[in-house]
C-alpha cells in the first residue's frame, strides 16, 4: 500500500476551514503586528498552564498539560502535518503496510539518539511499542488508546522494524504520530508508573528538541533546548537545535492571573485563554490563536445504562430542553463553532447529525409526560417517589465547564429536570467517572485527528464516557461497541468512514450524546513570539518558536 497516504476524505474540510481565530491558518500562529526578520536563537520563553501535568507516559499523557510537555520532549516515528493532517517522514523516513492492515515496517534514520546519548534503533523502537500496544499491569502501564490489536514488534535489522497485528489495524500508521507514541529510551521504558508521575520530570529521557531540566513540583517545569538536536521532520523550515534556549512551564489555575500576566508582559504566553477575556487581547502587542483540535467535539455524554436515563424518551426530552446556541452565544465566542455533530467539521469521518439536537422545550415536556415523569411540588418531575435529579461532572480540563453545567441547570429546570453539578480536584474527577451511578451526564471532549477518536472516547474498553461497559465486564450497547470496533478494525479508508457515519448516526438515533460546541486550546500571546505552532490537536510546540527583540 502507499507510503505516507493522503488523508483523502479529511482534506477538502482540513484545507477550507480557517483557523479559528482570524489571522491565523494551520497549526502555525500569527499577529497582525508580528516582527519581520530572521528568527533570533536564544532567550526563555515563559508558558503558563492552568493545570500541572500528572504523569509523561505517553499512552496516558492525552491530558493537555501532560501533552504539552511530552510533545516537545519527545519524536515520533512520523509527523501528522497539522495542517493538512497528512502523515509524513520523521524518525521512520519510509513505511509499508500490507493489504489488509495487519503488518507495518518501519525504515528508520541512522543518525537519531535520546538525551543519554543512546541510539534510535529498530530494538528501541520495538521496546517502545511492546509496551505501548500491550500495556504492563505490573507496573500499571495501561495500552495505548491509539493502538489498537497489537501483537508483536520484531526486528528486522539495525534500522528496520516491523509491527503486527492480530486483526486490521489501519490507525496505526496515524497513531504512531501521536504523543501517545512518544518514543523514549531503553531505561525509562523501564520504570513504574508512580515513576512517570510527578518529581521525576528530570529523569525521563527521550530524543525531542528540549530536555526537562528542572521540577518544582506541581508549580513549574523548565525544558532546555538540545543543543545537538539535528532530526526534526524532514518538512518543516527549521532544521537543528531550537531556537529557544529554553522553556518555563508554570502552572497558573487562575484565569485571571494567566491573562494579566500575558497582558502586562510578564509572561509571553498562555493556554486557555477563557472566552471572556479573548478581548482583552485586541491590544496592540498581544494577539490570540485558537488551534482546532480535530476529534469529538466538546459535549455531553448521557449514561444510558442509569436508570434515570435508560429511557430513551427522558434522553430526547433532555436533549430538545437545552438550548445550545444560548450556551454559545453567552459564555462562548466565534473561537467556539456550534457543533452539528459528534465530530469537529475538520475531523476525520465528520457527519452532519445536527438534526437531532434541535432545541425544543414543548416537546421536551410531552417526552417526559410520556415516560411518565410528572411534575411535583417544587416543579422537579417525579415517577415512583424518585425524583428526576441528575448529576453532571465538572470538566476541569474544559473551557467554562462550570458555567455550562450552571446554564443547562437553568435550562433543564424549565422542562422539570434538577441538575446538580459534581465538583472536586482532577483526581476526585477521575473517581468520580467510572463509578457507576454517581454521575448520570459526563461533560468532556477528546482531540485526535483520526478516526479512531470516535472509539478512543465511546468504545467500553476505553474512556468509555457513556458507561456503556460496566465494571463486570457487561456492555450495555453491544452494537455501539461492534461498529467502533469497525472502525478500529476495517482495513479500508472506505471502511472505516462508513463504520464512523453508522457509529456516529447510532449515538445521535439513540439520544446517547449532546455535542455543545467544536472546542479549540485558545492562547493569548505577546507579539514578540514568532513561529508558534501546535501539533494537529492543539498541543504547543517549540520547536520552531523564537523571540524577536
Amino acid at each position: 500500500m502507499p507510503r505516507f497516504p493522503r488523508a483523502a476524505l479529511a482534506v477538502a474540510s482540513v484545507v477550507t476551514a480557517a483557523a479559528l481565530l482570524a489571522g491565523c491558518s494551520g497549526g502555525q500562529a500569527t499577529s497582525d503586528s508580528a516582527a519581520s526578520g530572521e528568527p533570533q536563537t536564544g532567550g526563555t520563553l515563559t508558558y503558563l498552564e492552568p493545570q500541572t501535568w500528572v504523569t509523561l507516559y505517553p499512552p496516558s499523557a492525552g491530558f493537555y498539560p501532560n501533552g504539552g510537555i511530552v510533545n516537545n520532549i519527545t519524536d515520533r516515528l512520523l509527523y501528522q502535518n497539522p495542517e493538512t493532517l497528512e502523515l509524513e517522514p520523521w524518525i521512520a523516513t519510509d513505511y509499508t503496510v500490507n493489504e489488509d492492515a495487519t503488518e507495518y515496517t518501519f525504515t528508520l534514520r541512522d543518525d537519531a539518539t535520546y538525551s543519554d546519548g543512546t541510539p534510535i534503533d529498530a530494538e528501541n523502537v520495538v521496546k517502545n511499542f511492546d509496551l505501548f500496544g500491550a500495556g504492563d499491569t505490573d507496573r500499571a502501564l495501561p495500552v495505548s488508546e491509539a493502538i489498537n490489536n497489537y501483537d508483536r514488534g520484531e526486528v528486522v535489522d539495525e534500522h528496520t522494524a516491523t509491527f503486527f497485528f492480530t486483526a486490521p489495524s489501519p490507525g496505526f500508521a496515524q497513531a504512531v504520530s501521536t504523543i501517545n507514541s512518544g518514543l523514549l529510551s531503553n531505561d525509562t521504558l523501564d520504570r513504574t508508573s508512580e515513576e512517570f508521575g510527578p518529581g521525576n520530570a528530570t529523569d525521563i529521557v527521550a530524543s525531542g528538541p528540549f530536555v526537562i531540566s528542572d521540577e518544582e513540583i506541581g508549580t513549574k517545569l523548565t525544558l532546555e533546548a538540545r543543543e545537538d538536536y539535528d532530526w526534526a521532520p524532514p518538512s518543516l523550515e527549521h532544521q537543528g537545535r531550537p531556537y529557544l534556549d529554553a522553556v518555563d512551564v508554570v502552572v497558573a489555575s487562575e484565569d485571571s492571573v494567566r491573562v494579566g500576566t500575558v497582558v502586562s508582559q510578564q509572561a509571553q504566553i498562555a493556554r486557555q485563554i477563557e472566552a471572556p477575556d479573548e478581548a482583552q487581547f485586541d491590544a496592540d502587542g498581544l494577539s490570540l490563536y485558537a488551534a482546532a483540535t480535530n476529534g469529538v467535539n466538546n459535549g455531553l455524554s448521557f449514561r444510558f445504562r442509569d436508570p434515570l436515563l435508560e429511557d430513551i424518551r427522558v434522553r430526547q426530552a433532555i436533549i430538545a430542553g437545552i438550548d445550545r446556541q444560548e450556551i454559545v452565544d453567552t459564555l462562548f465566542t466565534d473561537s467556539y463553532p456550534l457543533a452539528t455533530g459528534a465530530l469537529a467539521t475538520t475531523a476525520l469521518g465528520y457527519t452532519d447529525t445536527s438534526s437531532s439536537y434541535g432545541h425544543d422545550p414543548e416537546k421536551a415536556a410531552e417526552l417526559l409526560d410520556e415516560a411518565g415523569w410528572e411534575p411535583g411540588s417544587d416543579g422537579i418531575r417525579e415517577k415512583d417517589g424518585q425524583r428526576l435529579s441528575l448529576t453532571f461532572n465538572e470538566a476541569l480540563p474544559q473551557p467554562r465547564s462550570a458555567e455550562v453545567v450552571t446554564l443547562i441547570q437553568e435550562q433543564l429546570g424549565e422542562i422539570g429536570v434538577e441538575v446538580d453539578l459534581l465538583p472536586g480536584d482532577q483526581a476526585a474527577q477521575d473517581a468520580a467517572r467510572t463509578e457507576v451511578g454517581t454521575l448520570q451526564v459526563y461533560h468532556s471532549m477528546v482531540g485526535r485527528a483520526d478516526y479512531d477518536v470516535l472509539k478512543s472516547q465511546y468504545f467500553s474498553g476505553n474512556r468509555n464516557t457513556l458507561l456503556n461497559g460496566y465494571p463486570d465486564g457487561s456492555v450495555g450497547d453491544p452494537e455501539l461497541d461492534d461498529l467502533l470496533q469497525q472502525i478500529a478494525s476495517s482495513p479500508t479508508e472506505e471502511g472505516r468512514a462508513e463504520a464512523s457515519a453508522a457509529a456516529q448516526q447510532h449515538l445521535a438515533d439513540q439520544a446517547y450524546i449532546l455535542p455543545l460546541f467544536e472546542e479549540p486550546q485558545v492562547f493569548g500571546y505577546v507579539d514578540a513570539v514568532q513561529g508558534f505552532e501546535t501539533e494537529s490537536v492543539g498541543r504547543p510546540s517549540f520547536y520552531e518558536t523564537w523571540l524577536a527583540q
